[in-house]
């Protein structure tokens, strides 16, 4: 069934009573279960068949044909399980993604409250169907769209959906207003409500969001880099062997030895342990990341994160602490003072003008507070210790998160807690805050026998004449400072407070007459280190973009503090909203740099914009609603600790610290990989290079067959096995994050590498011709010379193309190279070996001759790096 098939919109005709059991039975039957509907599972023989279709992995299984053709079985098991290693890595990982729709049914809520035939009950949330009354209190998740019939002080978290850092009113009798809207998924923060179902399964917001999420990822930069060289080097293999066979038979050298020669050339000549130096160097890669709190889902998403040139962030949790803090008060009389301090720790420092306020300098900040501390229900909840004993310090919030940063205000003005305050001040009734009135009052008893009126809200709700008994200079000036305050993107509350002889019939009798205390001006503050780590994006070539679906005022204030953009920069044009984007008010949107009000289509619609322009994105998020962008950027990064698990799902990589600056790390990492690949590249294909050029010349300068079958093998085993696979562990170049990442379109052995491959392998080709020609003319056996000429020169590459010489991260390289040495000498030295290799044992003016070229090698790879 199609969404377009499911019941949407506004909710049928449904009486209090709700709906009949044969009611809910028949559109149960017929429009099934309240569920997002599950991927058809993908077989596995298809994700071999797609790792397998590989153009790298098809070179290989033609090596592997190949050598089993010539008996080169040893060879054979070493490609093959080359092979079977990768494909099963990539089985494995891609398995992963299928999770993230999973996750979605997870959330919803197991059972629901609703009424049928006037009776409450408890249901599976999947029995939910579209005309359900349902009953949602404090806790609840709801478990289906539906649109409000009754509210109480309903408040509830859309945080998943919208990004929205506070929690949204909801008020009952708005037809075609979000604000009588419920979306399945959300939470119920406060209050009560009873609402109709509108829409269930794939037509419900997380419905909406799972269709979005079921994309194929496709292929990631080095994957298309690889799978383009493996095109490349298949074609030109096969033609410059087919040229030598040619040659070889014209010379009237037998058909069945030229066979062989060549078919060990192309083998010889092909990078088989490319496929593990990646996998070695990405399993390396995500190691090292593990270490520094980045948990890598794919391995291709190391390599990925190196190639990034756009960095798509969202802001709670990510850019801010995604906890509410008062930064200002506002009072009439003294003006504006500062609070610091972070998340709801009820400690940090209280200032005016610069210097420290002292207790006697807050009285109208005191007053102001402690009337928001008696006019407020949320509570602070100190850190508890886990299972170890261990705590990470952090206070948080039961309730409401604005009220919650009063209390902490209020502890740091020095202000009662409400606990204290609640014995000589009692609350006797209370008129809830609603989105309708945008205010809440409570009236509390006093030692003297009066009462005191509490009151906070919208600014404009309590700026009304109707409630203050202010003269109107003070109330414009209020109304001034509120507006300021809200264009630099804070949340601002008003307060007042009054004292009456009489008690009120009830709270809202109450609200007249009373003095206006100030402003608290609210904020979801910028993380310390954000500022640094968006400075360090830009040093390293990656352009930040902000995509929020918070207020405009407040994703271009975050943006200024954080250094996004410049101070002053941000204006009406720059922060974009997704209803700008949606009226296609917006040409290009890779011409933004803060996008606002966004839904999770419209954050797809951005990184797919970037990556039509042919960037690399990554995208971090932590709601359900970043989860289809997460899956479709290059690379989906998901905050671990406040990250839903929607969001963990859909990502690539997942930051265990959710820090920002983690991002960067992680970046240094895959341009370390992805170096690392570039510097095996270069060492095989020189190698790969002079094996075909010194075939293909030396026969030309009096060298018949210049290399046998086995010799070849020989060089192949020992230069491409484990001295290639050691070179994915190098680490990380100097400068690597103070160069721009490289361009998206750019060639794996572009930015001059193919060119440096080129006069490398020139090297060690006249090198080694070089020196079996010498060995010749000394009456020595030139055929073993030139073999080991050309495998000690491209093991001098080998250590020429070190950073650092005397590296002590990889020592594995070194141990490597010394090895394959040895293993050299006893091909010339062992009589099975000598026997089998068809070699012969060299004097020492001979071996010196041959160790000389290995000199050259190594210098040829030295000055290829200024190049």
């Amino acid at each position: 069934m199609t969404v377009q098939e499911l019941p949407t919109g506004p909710p049928p005709e449904v009486s209090e009573l709700g709906l009949t059991d044969e009611e809910a039975v028949r559109l149960l039957t017929t429009y099934g279960p309240n569920e997002v509907a599950a991927a058809r599972p993908v077989p596995l023989y298809a994700r071999v068949l797609t790792q397998v279709r590989d153009p790298l992995i098809m070179v290989l299984l033609g090596a592997i044909t190949l050598t089993v053709a010539i008996g080169d079985y040893a060879d054979s098991v070493v490609i093959a399980l080359v092979i079977v290693v990768n494909t099963a890595v990539g089985v494995v990982q891609e398995m992963r993604a299928d999770r993230a729709v999973a996750a979605l049914s997870a959330m919803s809520a197991p059972t629901a409250r609703v009424r049928r035939e006037g009776a409450e009950r408890e249901i599976p949330s999947s029995a939910v169907v579209t005309g359900d009354v349902l009953l949602l209190g404090e806790g609840d998740v709801v478990p289906a769209d539906a649109r409000l019939t009754h509210a109480a002080s309903l408040l509830v978290d859309e945080s998943m959906l919208t990004g929205e850092s506070v929690p949204v009113d909801k008020a009952a009798g708005q037809d075609d207003r979000e604000e009588s809207a419920l979306h399945a998924g959300t939470v119920v923060v406060r209050g009560r409500g009873v609402a109709s179902v509108t829409a269930t399964g794939a037509a419900s917001a997380l419905g909406r969001i799972a269709e979005l999420l079921d994309t194929h990822p496709e292929p990631t930069p080095l994957q298309r880099r690889l799978a383009a060289l493996g095109r490349v080097l298949a074609l030109v293999t096969v033609g410059l062997c087919l040229v030598f066979f040619v040659l070889g038979l014209a010379r009237g050298t037998a058909p069945g030895i030229m066979a062989v020669t060549a078919i060990s050339l192309a083998v010889a000549a092909v990078p088989e342990s490319l496929p593990a130096v990646v996998t070695l160097a990405l399993a390396l890669g995500a190691r090292r990341m593990a270490a520094r709190h980045a948990l890598v889902r794919r391995l291709s998403a190391v390599e990925t994160l190196g190639s990034v040139t756009v960095l798509a962030t969202d802001k709670t949790g990510t850019l801010t602490e995604g906890r509410m803090v008062v930064e200002r008060v506002w009072t009439p009389g003294d003006g504006e003072t500062f609070f610091t301090g972070s998340g709801y720790e009820p400690v940090g420092e209280v200032h005016r003008d610069g210097l420290s306020a002292g207790t006697g300098d807050l009285d109208a900040v005191r007053d102001l507070l402690t009337a928001a501390v008696l006019c407020n229900d949320a509570e602070l909840k100190p850190p508890a210790p886990d299972s170890s004993g261990a705590s990470d310090g952090r206070w948080t919030a039961l309730g409401d998160p604005t009220e919650a940063a009063l209390l902490a205000a209020a502890a740091k003005a020095g202000c009662r807690s409400r606990r204290d305050l609640d014995v000589p001040y009692p609350r006797r009734d209370e008129e809830p805050f609603d989105s309708v009135r945008k205010r809440m009052t409570t009236v509390h008893g006093t030692p003297t026998g009066d009462v005191l009126v509490s009151l906070k809200g919208a600014p404009e709700a309590v700026l009304a004449s109707a409630v203050l008994d202010e003269p109107q200079h003070v109330l414009d000036r209020a109304r001034e400072q509120a507006a300021t305050l809200a264009a630099q993107g804070f949340r601002v509350l008003a307060v007042a407070s009054g004292r009456r002889d009489d008690v009120p019939t009830h709270a809202r009798d109450a609200e007249s007459g009373l003095r206006l205390l100030g402003l608290a001006a609210f904020n979801d503050p910028p993380k310390t280190a954000a500022r640094k780590t968006l400075s360090d994006c830009r040093a390293a070539g990656i352009t930040p973009v902000l995509i929020t679906g918070d207020h405009p005022a407040t994703a271009g204030a975050i943006a200024t503090r954080v250094g996004l953009v410049e101070d002053g920069e941000t204006t009406h044009d720059t922060v974009v909203t997704g209803r700008a984007l949606a009226a296609g008010e917006v040409r290009d949107p890779t011409d933004v740099r803060i996008f606002a009000r966004t839904n999770p289509e419209q954050k797809l619609d951005i990184v797919r914009a970037w990556r039509a322009r042919g960037h690399v994105t990554a995208m971090t998020g932590d709601g359900v609603n970043d989860g289809p962008a997460l899956r479709q950027a290059d690379i989906g990064v998901a905050m671990g600790q406040r990250g839903t698990e929607v969001a963990r799902q859909a990502a690539d990589l997942v930051l265990t610290d959710d820090e920002l600056s983690t991002v960067v790390a992680a970046v240094e990492e895959g341009r370390r990989v992805y170096d690392n690949i570039r510097r095996f590249l270069l060492y095989a294909l020189a190698g790969g290079t002079a094996e075909i050029l010194v075939m293909l010349i030396g026969p030309a300068l009096g060298l018949p067959l210049p290399l046998r079958a086995g010799q070849i093998l020989w060089i192949n085993l020992l230069t491409h096995g484990l001295t290639g696979v050691a070179m994915g562990a190098e680490p990380v170049s100097p400068g690597a994050m103070r160069r721009p990442p490289r361009p998206p379109g750019q060639h794996v052995l572009g930015d001059g590498l193919w060119q440096r491959i080129l006069i490398v392998g020139t090297v060690v080709t006249a090198a080694s011709l070089a020196a079996g020609l010498a060995a010749r003319g000394m009456g020595a056996p030139w055929q073993s010379v030139l073999f080991l000429a050309l495998l000690v020169a491209q093991l001098g590459v080998v250590l020429g193309l070190r950073d650092r010489l005397l590296a002590r991260e990889n020592l594995f390289l070194p141990v490597a190279v010394a090895g394959s040495a040895v293993l050299a000498a006893a091909a010339l030295y062992v009589p099975f070996l000598q026997a089998v290799l068809h070699t012969d044992p060299l004097g020492w003016a001979a071996l010196g001759t041959a160790v000389a070229v290995g000199a050259l090698g190594f210098t040829a790879a030295r000055l290829s790096r200024r190049a």
